[in-house]
């Protein structure tokens, strides 16, 4: 700390007109300094298996976030602009995606990642260094994430909601006492197979049998699925089937997939203003197209940022400070997924799950019976 007599303190050159010259150098500089405020774009990145089916909703509604932040004269004048990468979901992509997007100065956080294995590979990558930048994911489910980094956030309910949901319903709408599960074995499907047989069990459940399968083997969530659907129809089996929001997508499979059942964060069909306007909105920007849960979760992530952003200005650190304040000293984030509101952990407050069915080549809230 520097410490200065009292009195005056003249710093003026001793020349004619000496004070009033310094004034004028002193308003120069603040002018050269207003002038060097930065004005060109802001970036977030953008990190999803965006060459895969189950990425391509949540690459659009960032996009289209973006585009609306942008035609209102973006954050303080600057506009926002996404910097893309596909990190094809695969774990070791994600670090080294996450690599490249910590290394760009110009990222201020991060959108994504979308699944559990790649969210927490990628996210000891940002919460590391001297610049830790904030992750906010639109749909990894894993409990591992809770409270990985203070840099670390999510806007969608862990697998300690998914699976319990599923095994309520079940248990008590669809009247079964017992099940049999087929799961992927990643940290996502190990998540929902434990949770949700825990709580089967706890009801009275009986899990007959809990099988897994590999990516390698099956592809993918959805795409194995739609194997062990085909399976079944095969050998004339109409059992009831119930799956997690990894199955979102699989309501364009046709006959095979009516009436199948899966937890999400958000369907939209949900029925409030901001989602309503959202969903019009993304079908005349993408015709044909509905939002899922990442894409419904990417756009509410941008819009956030961006409040972020205006409020606290375009840093990495004042960012990840803001979003730690969303619920705890700040209003909640009104999104289309509802209230956001983080935790201490970084997860939202009270998010919870709804049932979704297959009706008609589309997936609608499972109305109560």
């Amino acid at each position: 700390m520097l410490r200065f007599p009292t009195g005056e303190l003249n710093l003026a050159p001793r020349l004619p007109g000496g004070p009033l010259r310094t004034s004028l150098l002193v308003g120069s500089v603040i002018a050269l300094a207003a002038c060097s405020r930065p004005t060109g774009p802001i970036a977030i990145g953008l990190a999803g298996p965006f060459s895969e089916p189950r990425g391509a909703s949540m690459l659009r509604a960032a996009q289209l976030a973006v585009n609306q932040v942008n035609a209102k004269r973006g954050i303080r004048g600057r506009k926002l602009e996404l910097r893309i990468v596909d990190d094809s979901g695969n774990e070791d992509t994600a670090v080294r995606v996450a690599e490249q997007l910590y290394a760009d100065p110009a990222i201020v956080a991060v959108v994504g990642h979308l699944s559990s294995g790649t969210s927490l590979a990628a996210a000891r990558v940002y919460a590391g260094g001297a610049t830790p930048t904030a992750m906010i994911s639109p749909s990894a489910s894993s409990p591992d994430l809770s409270g990985i980094s203070p840099y670390v956030f999510r806007v969608c309910p862990s697998d300690l909601q998914h699976g319990p949901q599923l095994a309520r319903f079940a248990w008590q709408t669809l009247g079964a006492r017992r099940a049999g599960i087929i799961y992927l074995n990643s940290d996502y499907g190990r998540g929902v197979r434990r949770t949700f047989a825990a709580e089967f069990a706890r009801l009275g459940g009986i899990v007959l049998e809990a099988d897994p399968y590999i990516p390698a083997t099956l592809a993918a969530e959805r795409p194995g699925a739609e194997l062990a659907l085909r399976e079944m129809r095969s050998l004339g089996l109409r059992w009831p089937v119930l799956g997690g929001d990894a199955l979102t997508g699989i309501e364009a499979d046709g006959a095979v997939a009516e009436g199948i059942r899966l937890s999400s964060a958000y369907l939209p069909d949900r029925r409030d203003e901001r989602n309503i306007a959202f969903v019009a909105d993304y079908a005349r920007a993408f015709p044909g197209q509905r939002p899922d849960h990442r894409g419904a979760g990417a756009y509410d992530i941008v819009l956030l940022l961006a409040r972020a952003m205006d409020q606290a200005g375009a840093d990495r650190r004042a960012v990840r400070d803001y979003l730690a304040r969303v619920g705890r000293g700040r209003p909640p984030f009104e999104g289309v997924t509802g209230p956001i509101a983080f935790d201490g952990n970084g997860d939202v407050a009270g998010r919870t799950v709804v049932i979704g069915v297959v009706q008609n080549g589309r997936l609608v809230t499972e109305v109560a019976r």
